[in-house]
């Protein structure tokens, strides 16, 4: 786990306590990934309990400084030479996209377009973001936000794809008797089914 692992490898850079830690962790990924502080002192405690860091005396202002162990430090190096596993199942908005092609009378084409408009707004702030940092103080901070930037691209690129296949694998319904032709509500010649604001 990222956080578990994050704080550990901080205490084998260096000693230290809760707080402390937190803004380290914070700083370091540039808030994109925002700490409470109950979750750290959870995370110091379990750290201790499986022998990866133990707790030292409080320092002059009363702060329990905690300090990685020997299989803290092991643990730090076989999580840095491992690869981190993909992701995969458990995707918002990937199941939000499977279930609605399935519920009648859904317009997921319009799903769509709202996802994209997000994504979009959301890529553009990151871009703004990207240009006001430099790599050479904050390089830390700049491969986090050049990872969201990439995660935003890549949503983007996958609406798209689920935009043209519902085209092409999810045809209109069929118009019945009781619906008006195309001609009647477009004004153009009837196709019996009803328009989906896309042109094929």
């Amino acid at each position: 786990m990222s956080v578990r692992m994050g704080v550990l490898a901080l205490l084998v850079a260096e000693p230290g306590y809760g707080y402390q830690l937190r803004g380290e962790f914070e700083h370091r990924t540039g808030g994109s990934w925002p700490l409470n502080i109950g979750q750290v002192y959870t995370t110091l405690d379990r750290l201790e309990r499986d022998g990866l860091a133990t707790r030292g005396d409080a320092d002059g202002d009363g702060h329990v400084v905690y300090t990685a162990t020997d299989a803290g430090r092991e643990a730090v190096d076989r999580w840095f030479s491992e690869p981190v596993p993909a992701k995969r199942g458990r995707d918002e908005l990937a199941i939000k996209f499977a279930i609605a092609v399935t519920v009648p009378g859904v317009d997921v084409q319009r799903l769509v377009q709202v996802q994209r408009t997000a994504a979009l707004r959301a890529l553009q702030d990151l871009t703004r973001l990207k240009r006001t940092t430099d790599p050479a103080t904050e390089l830390a901070w700049s491969l986090v936000l050049e990872s969201m930037v990439f995660q935003a691209e890549s949503e983007v690129r996958w609406l798209d794809h689920v935009e043209s296949s519902v085209i092409r694998y999810q045809p209109a319904p069929r118009a019945t008797a009781d619906t008006p032709d195309d001609e009647d509500v477009y004004g153009s010649e009837p196709t019996g089914r009803r328009g989906t604001g896309v042109v094929r």
